[in-house]
């Protein structure tokens, strides 16, 4: 089963990076949720966003004209509930559902299988309440943070019920792994959203943690702007927050500059 995308792999070894700048007017950021604005939680619905994150983002959105995005692996309703009352443009499930402007539509692409390849997964797994298979429409990812010693088999599992759907690529982040449409990635979310306003002739900023952040931070680069990576890896991104928190402490810095 052949993958038609380019995919350019991290280096070998964890590269030292500095701090990211503060964000300027003229730039226009993408975020990535979990993770990155929020810690990870044994299970999603677990969450626990900061009382000043959606305010920060939402004064940062004014500051930037609109041209503060999401992009990430849950649905974008998940994460309007979430970041209430505000609601930001971006993409969800990895890009296959768009939202190009805020308060817009979302445009969701179908993808075939998901509910029988979940299916399959709950069949195999569903005997262990530790293992969460998460059916999110366009794609099922399979978590094992409280199983982590299932990680190898889960891993296996899903690559060998994922290859019955040509349609579907596998991939694999912190203590999951996903199967999505192919050719479904965040970089082809930013790509689309970076072209339409507010976003368009802007540097866009990527923001993430996991493997599937990557995609983004390329296409960040390859549009004359720049990744950053959340956390400890091997990583494409030019540069690094710790955590999250640091991340937080960055979004407010850089509104004070205004």
């Amino acid at each position: 089963m052949k993958n038609p995308r380019r995919i350019e792999a991290p280096p070998a070894t964890e590269p030292a990076l500095p701090a990211p700048p503060l964000l300027s007017a003229r730039q226009a950021l993408f975020l990535d949720f979990d993770g990155t604005l929020v810690d990870i939680a044994a299970r999603p619905e677990r969450v626990v966003v900061s009382e000043d994150l959606p305010g920060t983002l939402e004064i940062l959105a004014d500051r930037l004209d609109g041209a503060v995005a999401i992009i990430t692996g849950r649905w974008l309703a998940d994460v309007d509930g979430l970041l209430a009352p505000i609601v930001l443009p971006g993409a969800g499930l990895h890009g296959a559902e768009v939202r190009e402007r805020q308060h817009l539509q979302v445009q969701v692409r179908a993808v075939g299988g998901i509910g029988e390849l979940a299916q399959a997964l709950r069949g195999r797994f569903g005997g262990d309440p530790r293992v969460l298979v998460e059916d999110k429409g366009a794609s099922v990812a399979l978590h094992f943070r409280q199983a982590p010693e299932r990680g190898k088999e889960c891993r296996q599992a899903l690559l060998t019920l994922a290859a019955d759907w040509p349609g579907l690529e596998v991939i694999a982040g912190k203590m999951v792994i996903e199967a999505r449409a192919r050719g479904t990635d965040k970089g082809q979310a930013l790509r689309q959203l970076a072209v339409e306003p507010p976003f368009a002739g802007r540097e866009p900023v990527f923001v993430g943690d996991d493997a599937s952040d990557e995609d983004g931070f390329v296409a960040a680069r390859d549009a004359g702007g720049y990744g950053v990576k959340v956390g400890q890896g091997p990583t494409l991104a030019r540069y690094r927050c710790p955590d999250v928190a640091d991340v937080h402490a960055w979004l407010r810095a850089s509104v004070a500059t205004y």
